[in-house]
Order: structure tokens, then C-alpha cells, then sequence
């Protein structure tokens, strides 16, 4: 089975990109939402992140994100350590999905795929792209941010030019039907590749 990686800086529109694959019945698997599940429902992950973070970081068996959040937000390494918890369990979940699909390829959607080094496991990867402003513009009207979190956030990111060197493909997602264009152009290349395997 081809295993493909999306992913794209804040406000490019991952999510755009991944309900037109699951729209041609691509098995898409969500890192960010996994991890989250993960968090909820592993003991081995939660008595990991009590020990790193403390006892305020679950109340009564649920994470207390906010309280996480702002351990790890300014700092690096703390972040890395959660990470280190995260991301390998993610990694066997995904692993264990995979296993179960009956598809041609699948679609993995993480938004650090290539800061990672998990872009390796990949036969392709995808690079969702928009100008700065319409990734501002997209923020400030679905999140509670203002314009400077936002662009620190993104400050904090790679650059898509850093990202492009790595990437298989790109989609720049700007206008809803050429986007759509694109990922359907991207899903023939794909199937033809799988074909000249």
C-alpha cells in the first residue's frame, strides 16, 4: 500500500485538502486528532505525561489541555519530551490503521510531518500552500486569536520554502474548485504510480 503525508503550515487548509481525498474514498488518518484520542484513552500515555507535567495535567482521567498547553508552550524542550510521548504512540496507531485498510493508498495529515523526520516513512508527500494573508484571514475568522498569536504562531513554523525541498507535490489551496482540480490531478498521479509498481 502507497502511504502518502499531507501537511502545511497553520491556515493552508489541510482539512480542505482532506475531505476532497475522503470525498474519493482515500482512507485519511488525522495525527493531531489521533494523538488527542490517544491522550484521552491510553493509561501508558497518561501516567507518561502525569509524570513529565504533574498531577494537574488529567482531571479525573481527562487531559487538561489548557493547563498542557501552557507548560509546553514557551517551552522547547518540555515540548519535546510530550512529543517523545506522543509521537511514537501515534506512530503505532497509525501503523495498526494502515494494516486494516483496503485501499490503494491512504492520506496522513500531520502538521510538523516534515519538521518530524516522519516525511521519511512516505512514498509521497503533499505540501498544502496559501499566501500569508489568506492563512491569516482563515485564522482570524476560525480560531479566538488575534493577528500577533497567529503570526508568532507561524513564525514558529518551517517556512513553506523549506518545506517545498522535501515535498513530492504541492496544492495551493487559495480557491475551493482549483483545489479541488488539483488533489483530483494528484490522485490520478498517484493511482497511475501504484499501477507502474
Amino acid at each position: 500500500m502507497i502511504l502518502v503525508g499531507l501537511t502545511g503550515g497553520i491556515g493552508s487548509g489541510k482539512t480542505t485538502v482532506i475531505n476532497i481525498f475522503k470525498e474519493l474514498n482515500i482512507p485519511t488518518y488525522i495525527a493531531d486528532e489521533a494523538g488527542k484520542k490517544l491522550m484521552d484513552t491510553s493509561t501508558e500515555i497518561r501516567e507518561q505525561i502525569v509524570k513529565l507535567l504533574g498531577q494537574e495535567s488529567y482531571q479525573k482521567s481527562v487531559p487538561n489541555r489548557k493547563y498542557i498547553a501552557s507548560k509546553v508552550f514557551n517551552d522547547g524542550a518540555l515540548l519535546k519530551q510530550l512529543n517523545s510521548i506522543i509521537h511514537p504512540a501515534v506512530a503505532n496507531n497509525f501503523k495498526q490503521w494502515v494494516a486494516k485498510q483496503k485501499a490503494d493508498y491512504v492520506v496522513y495529515e500531520a502538521a510538523i510531518l516534515f519538521e518530524s523526520g516522519n516525511y521519511k516513512q512516505f512514498d509521497y508527500t503533499i505540501l498544502v500552500t496559501a499566501p500569508k494573508e489568506i492563512r491569516i484571514q482563515r485564522l482570524l475568522e476560525r480560531d479566538a486569536s488575534s493577528r500577533e498569536e497567529i503570526e508568532s504562531r507561524m513564525n514558529n513554523q518551517w517556512t513553506d520554502d523549506r518545506k517545498r525541498k522535501l515535498a513530492s507535490f504541492e496544492i495551493q489551496n487559495v480557491n475551493f474548485l482549483e483545489t479541488k482540480d488539483q488533489t483530483l490531478h494528484l490522485n490520478e498521479i498517484i493511482l497511475k504510480s501504484i499501477k507502474n509498481y
